[in-house]
């Protein structure tokens, strides 16, 4: 079980034109909110690469033999298997949400 590779984030920065003068409210909002959405994209993001890292640390307890006890690498193994879906369903959510 290997993770997804992550990829790079995709924003686009904007070069404001002093001459332009000041930002009206409604740009303003908009510009915030188009901050915000990109803020929150990249925690997003942040969360899925953890996601695959903590399933790769799970199946290695899982596979780590009598070390360690039982019952801590059954549910180590049902998480190696669970974190991978999440974070895939993750990935999901956010590329429609891009693209719509």
């Amino acid at each position: 079980m290997s993770p997804t590779p992550a990829r790079p984030p995709t924003h686009s920065a904007e070069i404001y034109n002093l001459s332009r003068g000041p930002e009206t409210t409604t740009q303003r909002v908009q510009r915030l909110q188009t901050e915000a959405r990109m803020l929150a994209q990249e925690q997003v993001e942040a969360l899925d690469r953890e996601l695959n890292a903590l399933a790769v640390r799970a199946l290695e307890i899982a596979e780590g033999g009598e070390a360690y006890p039982a019952g801590i690498r059954e549910l180590a193994s049902r998480i190696a298997t669970d974190l991978p879906q999440k974070a895939q369903t993750l990935r999901a959510i956010l590329e429609r949400t891009r693209r719509g």
